[in-house]
């Protein structure tokens, strides 16, 4: 019997990890269920095009379905892929930016062709990124965690690693640092408008 939507639809995520690993048809209900949440969060923590996200989506379900015997019950499913998502999308983040480095003191040796690019208005949404993105990463990832993905303390404790303590710290710190930099770049109207 094929695997449709609705079967999916009508099985937890529990019930889905257990029928995958007995039949690899099930594993679709994961990747249909996830797939554009896990995207959507890779755009919001990086600035990563569309072929990227992609690129990362793929490893993401090819290590979920690597582990998915030893996914660990006492925690959210969900929890467990964001934590996959979020390790990949850092690691692939952190490459990029030395690729970057390198190839920006090339460029100074060089001299850049394409100086003066035409830039369209940005919208709420993405000037919204931009300041995120001027953040430390883990002032970055608690606020991206608790305010674009709706996720509560426990579960943003178990994507990262750390402390609820320190979550609560982390996005009390991030608040206040986001609220600075917004201030500083005078861009309070803009986010408004």
């Amino acid at each position: 019997m094929p695997v449709t939507k609705q079967i999916c639809d009508s099985l937890s995520d529990k019930e889905i990890i257990s029928r995958s690993i007995e039949d690899v048809e099930y594993f679709r209900c994961i990747y249909e269920r996830y797939e554009k949440k896990l995207k959507r969060y890779i755009f919001q923590i990086s600035n990563f095009s569309e072929d990227e996200a992609e690129d990362i989506l793929q490893n993401v379900f090819i290590k979920i379905w690597k582990n998915i015997n030893g996914y660990d019950e006492t925690i959210k499913f969900s929890s467990f892929l964001y934590r996959i998502v979020h390790n990949e999308t850092i690691s692939l983040y952190r490459k990029k930016q030395t690729l970057e480095k390198v190839k920006e003191n090339y460029s100074h040796e060089v001299g850049d062709e394409n100086e003066f690019e035409l830039r369209e208005k940005p919208t709420k949404s993405q000037k919204i990124l931009e300041v995120l993105n001027l953040l430390s990463e883990k002032y970055k990832e608690v606020l991206v965690l608790k305010f674009l993905e709706n996720m509560d303390y426990e579960e943003i404790s178990d994507i990262l690693k750390i402390p609820e303590g320190t979550v609560a710290t982390r996005i009390n710190r991030a608040k206040k640092a986001f609220a600075r930099i917004v201030k500083n770049e005078n861009i309070v109207n803009e986010l408004l408008n």
